[in-house]
């Protein structure tokens, strides 16, 4: 099993919901989360904002379907031109996950 962890713009989020549960991955937990990457923030005028509004999906899938999930995110999350600030995916291993209404081990 695979954690997908993907930090992408606020305004695409539902559309990134949306197509991967059209792609028949349906579990995410959303956040809302604030950070920055390689730009360091943004400059507007005299101000910067060190600290850029992002949201992190996470979903666990079986390692077959790791692929299909990031191409799913890719395709949806990147603006027209692929922009700074468009996001990043992270991928990790889950060493087991549990049902806790069943006990069922395994997804």
């Amino acid at each position: 099993m695979l954690l997908i962890r993907s930090i992408i713009r606020p305004e695409k989020t539902h559309e990134v919901l949306s197509e991967l549960m059209d792609a028949g991955f349906p579990g995410v937990t959303k956040m809302d989360v604030f950070g920055r990457g390689k730009q360091k923030g943004v400059q507007v005028g005299d101000v910067k904002y060190d600290e850029i509004p992002k949201e992190m999906l996470l979903t666990v899938v079986n390692d077959e379907d790791k692929d299909d999930v990031i191409k799913v995110i890719m395709r949806t999350a990147r603006t027209g031109d692929g922009h700074f600030g468009d996001g990043r995916i992270f991928v990790s291993e889950v060493i087991d996950a549990y049902t806790i209404s069943t006990g069922k081990q395994g997804m």
